[in-house]
């Protein structure tokens, strides 16, 4: 599974991204797929994640202003909305896929967010 993330950019508090993540296989072939951030110093967290049930979970600083969705087959997409400056971070995308072998993690090249006071 090969994971293209895009949309990542500077933005004023207050303002809105989306991000998106492209898959190579398609979204339903998935158990899950979800945005992780990181920052330097500390470890990746969860954002948000969708499930292949339609479940989504979200990080505590997410909820209610960050949604996560599927688009087209292969699409995952991250609004965020009313971002503040410590939204700011390298976001990931990863996929959770089930193989022979038990559930994999894949991950995508991450995107920076920019969010300035």
């Amino acid at each position: 599974v090969q994971l293209q993330a895009s949309g990542g950019g500077l933005v004023q508090a207050g303002e809105s991204l989306r991000l998106s993540c492209a898959s190579s296989v398609t979204i339903f072939e998935l158990n899950g797929i979800g945005w992780y951030r990181q920052v330097p110093g500390k470890e990746r967290e969860l954002v948000a994640e969708l499930r292949i049930s339609g479940r989504t979970n979200y990080g505590e600083s997410a909820k209610g202003r960050f949604t996560i969705s599927r688009a087209a087959r292969n699409t995952a997409y991250l609004q965020m909305n009313n971002l503040r400056p410590d939204d700011t971070g390298v976001y990931y995308c990863k996929a959770e896929k089930l193989t022979g072998v038990g559930p994999q993690d894949y991950w995508g090249q991450g995107t920076l967010v920019t969010v300035s006071s």
